[in-house]
């Protein structure tokens, strides 16, 4: 073993190792703030050309709900439903799909 150079052969090792670190954590920190970022985002789904909009944050939470009086059938209530889910899933999917588009920026050179 080499004295004071930890193993490293040539001592080359542990600035490279310094400099991946400090690389490491910038990206840390950029991947926190598009984290923040995108968790402030709002995605709207629409269903039934769009009687029905469902808007959700980044958090996946329902934020809104908005249901035109045109789509109130009293006599077919599980339309309704049906229509609320279907605009509810295509928002989660948008924040879904930017999600992953925002993620893929930093994953992409890591070959993950």
């Amino acid at each position: 073993m080499g004295k004071g150079r930890g193993g490293f052969p040539g001592g080359g090792m542990p600035g490279n190792m310094s400099q991946l670190m400090k690389q490491a954590q910038r990206m840390q920190r950029q991947m926190e703030e598009a984290q923040a970022q995108l968790e402030e985002t709002e995605m709207t789904g629409t269903a039934g050309g769009g009687v029905v909009e469902v808007t959700v944050s980044g958090k996946k939470e329902i934020t809104k709900i908005k249901i035109d009086p045109e789509a109130v059938d009293p006599e077919d209530v599980e339309m309704l439903e049906d229509l609320v889910m279907a605009a509810a899933n295509e928002a989660l999917r948008k924040v879904d799909e930017v999600s992953a588009a925002s993620m893929s920026k930093f994953t992409g050179g890591l070959g993950l």
